[in-house]
């Protein structure tokens, strides 16, 4: 289904993104429009795969999952066969909250949430048992000065 966006669609996502769990009236009033109209639109990029899900965010604290690593991997292979493995490996470990294939120097990179150092390193063991990689490292985040799941909604 092909949706072109508008900017009353693009107040809507920017809204929702801020806030999914928003009610259609509240989120209505905050676009200047009507609850049916606000409700057809965020419908419709529903249909449209515009907007995936709803999702609550977890304070990662509140878990003991207060260390981010991001661990960046040169495979060794680039068969098919390594390919679906790995993925499957990184779709199997909660640990991994973000796994992206990249150009360049480096194969992956993944972000990974554990409670501490221990607990990367028993991540780790365990990944490294699942797959045979060429060279992996970590670097431990020490700080976060900006992290949001939200998209930029402006035009560019």
């Amino acid at each position: 289904m092909t949706y072109n966006i508008d900017n009353i669609d693009r107040k809507i996502l920017n809204q929702l993104q801020r806030d999914a769990g928003l009610s259609m009236d509240a989120l209505a009033d905050r676009v200047n429009l009507s609850r049916n109209a606000c409700w057809r639109r965020v419908s419709m990029m529903e249909k449209a795969s515009i907007i995936r899900a709803r999702v609550v965010i977890v304070d990662p604290k509140t878990l003991d999952l207060e260390l981010t690593v991001f661990v960046m991997i040169r495979s060794g292979s680039h068969d098919s066969g390594w390919i679906t493995k790995f993925e499957k490996v990184v779709n199997l470990l909660p640990e991994i909250i973000g796994a992206h294939r990249m150009s360049g120097d480096l194969d992956y990179i993944l972000k990974v949430r554990v409670s501490d150092v221990k607990g990367y390193d028993k991540f780790y063991k365990n990944l490294i048992s699942k797959i045979q990689i060429a060279d992996i490292s970590a670097s431990f985040v020490m700080d976060d000065i900006k992290e949001t799941t939200a998209l930029p909604t402006f035009k560019s």
